[in-house]
């Protein structure tokens, strides 16, 4: 069992401790995603430490096509084959297996589908899910799960629940089994279950409780951010957020924004990931306390100051310029990538730390109003 520990709240906002064999996770915190075992953008485990990421996410679906969870485990797990000594979180395959519509076939077992390298004839079901995380080690593994579309009809969403309810089962007892083992990688990897139920508000109370007495580790709010309002998203996890076990950990999967993680955590979530920081700095859209800065816009070409003054990210504190990252993104230099992704996630990882500060302080509701508008402007 997860020792986790709250030790402020504010409102719905929850400050927290937990401890796990790969080290303290202090929450709010947002996981930095290496789904290959690599974040996009050319940052090693070395850089990962110097913008004080504290858990990195990594894809089972994507490690088990290549190069093969079973190479992972004999090169001695994710962590020695990333050389990363933090905390990992692996998330189940559930969601890309379910990205492909149109290659997969869905059963009580499990699913069958076709790899997207090679047109291979993949199965995965719980156990097999299970399996490939024991075989990676991560610190966290999530249950495998199906993540209806927010638009899906109800009657569709309630068998998917029921259904990914009986896989969390599986999952569990699978996961039981693996950790026994005598030569297991991690022995003690913690599971996570899934709540799923698209928008309506019914379904996913009710499903939040069936699986609130299977006495997890940790519960994950899944299926948000995939085509739903932002509204719509807040207005679920008001609703199901206080029917999941309150001294457990709470993940938002695949959100978001600054602006979805502050509101986030107002609403009681303590781990969040997402692809933003990295995609949208490979694209050149980089984060601010004051906005965002869009490098390749021409105004930045004979711009002397770094990303945002007063940044402590290693990009900005050695003094590289905005004209000069500005021209390595114009010239598609390697370069140019690497440093605007370290960059949005060192804001990212402050974000999360300024974050911890104020609820810590006492004052994360005027932290969350000022916050909300300073992101507003457009990084001058």
């Amino acid at each position: 069992m997860a020792n986790y520990k709250i030790l402020k709240k504010e409102g719905r906002a929850k400050r927290a401790v937990m401890q796990t064999v790969h080290g303290e996770i202090q929450t709010p915190v947002f996981m930095n995603v290496a789904t290959a075992g690599a974040i996009k953008g050319g940052l090693s485990a070395d850089d990962l430490h110097s913008i004080h990421t504290q858990v990195a996410l990594c894809n089972t679906y994507h490690l088990h096509v290549r190069p093969g969870d079973g190479l992972v485990r004999q090169m001695g797990g994710l962590h020695k084959f990333m050389n990363w000594d933090g905390p990992i979180l692996t998330d189940s395959g559930g969601f890309q297996v379910f990205s492909l519509a149109d290659l997969r076939k869905i059963k009580e077992e499990g699913v069958t589908f076709h790899s997207h390298i090679d047109g291979a004839r993949i199965f995965m079901g719980p156990e097999q899910s299970m399996q490939i995380q024991s075989n990676l080690g991560s610190t966290i593994a999530m249950a495998f799960d199906e993540c209806p579309s927010s638009r899906a009809e109800r009657s569709y969403v309630e068998q998917s629940c029921a259904r990914t309810t009986r896989w969390l089962e599986r999952c569990k007892t699978e996961m039981a089994r693996l950790n026994a083992l005598p030569d297991t990688v991690n022995p003690h990897q913690l599971l996570f279950g899934i709540n799923q139920g698209a928008v309506f508000e019914d379904i996913r109370i009710e499903h939040a409780k069936q699986i609130a007495e299977m006495d997890l580790d940790g519960y994950a709010v899944g299926g948000l951010a995939v085509g739903e309002t932002h509204e719509e998203m807040y207005a679920v996890l008001d609703a199901v957020v206080p029917h999941l076990p309150q001294d457990r950990p709470t993940y938002l999967m695949g959100v978001g924004t600054p602006q979805n993680i502050v509101e986030g955590v107002a609403r009681g979530i303590d781990f969040f990931d997402c692809v933003y920081p990295s995609r949208n700095g490979r694209h050149g859209n980089l984060y601010t306390f004051r906005g965002t800065v869009r490098i390749r816009n021409a105004r930045y070409a004979a711009d002397p100051r770094p990303i945002e003054e007063g940044c402590g990210c290693p990009v900005c504190k050695r003094g590289y310029s905005r004209s000069y990252i500005r021209h390595l993104m114009k010239a598609d230099e390697a370069l140019g990538l690497r440093m605007c992704v370290m960059h949005n996630l060192w804001f990212y990882n402050t974000l999360m730390t300024r974050i911890r500060q104020a609820l810590d302080e006492g004052r994360f509701e005027a932290f969350r109003r000022q916050i909300l508008e300073d992101l507003q402007g457009d990084g001058d």
